[in-house]
């Protein structure tokens, strides 16, 4: 089974490292990391360098995808960047279609989410609904092949859950404690629901004034 990630410039780092991680211990399992062009390519900070072997064009059949998110996503769906076109291309023969964060933006460009649940960071659902999806908090939605989850550390679960379905509850509980997978956080403030709204107004402001600095 092939199992491929897809990345772009700037892309957010743990969104695709938590799966990396996760798919990585299962044994047999063939993980390839793609983009549109090979060499480096840089995280949304600039500090992490990734050394890209595998072109698109080069990976036009896996089982699973996964794409991650980004501030920059929302340009990359806007101008249907070649990572879009790779989503529609894959996605007819795909086990299962997957993303994480804002990477949902992606797939709603390719045209995967129209009339489905799905879920991104938080900060991204107006853009989400405007590709015909229903966004939803909830931290992996599954809707048939298309799998999504929320923002950046939610990317974790979903590949977890997804291993649970390819290779059975045992496989997964097995990567989980090999990774030992026990999230204890010292606040219950991971969700917008959650939240108190002093700290929903901080995010909210720094995220826009992120987002500004890159899309300007």
């Amino acid at each position: 089974m092939q199992i491929a990630i897809g990345l772009y410039p700037e892309f957010t780092a743990l969104d695709a490292i938590g799966p990396y991680q996760v798919f990585t211990q299962i044994p047999g399992v063939d993980v390839v990391v793609c983009a549109e062009r090979t060499g480096r390519l840089s995280d949304d900070n600039g500090l992490l360098h990734f050394d890209v072997e595998h072109t698109f064009a080069e990976v036009a059949s896996p089982d699973v995808t996964l794409v991650p998110g980004g501030f920059v996503t929302r340009r990359l769906a806007r101008d249907r960047d070649p990572i879009v076109d790779w989503l529609a291309a894959t996605h007819p023969t795909t086990t299962f279609t997957t993303s994480v964060c804002t990477g949902a933006l992606l797939l709603g460009a390719a045209g995967l989410l129209d009339g489905l649940d799905a879920t991104t960071h938080w900060f991204a659902y107006d853009e989400l609904a405007r590709y015909g999806a229903r966004p939803t908090e909830q931290r992996v939605v599954r809707q048939d092949r298309i799998w999504t989850a929320a923002g950046v550390s939610a990317g974790i679960d979903l590949a977890l859950t997804l291993t649970a379905e390819l290779f059975g509850p045992e496989i997964s509980q097995a990567v989980q404690l090999g990774i030992e997978y026990d999230p204890q956080p010292p606040f219950d403030s991971g969700a917008p629901s959650k939240a108190a709204p002093e700290i929903l107004d901080l995010v909210r402001s720094v995220s826009a004034q992120k987002e500004a600095e890159i899309l300007r």
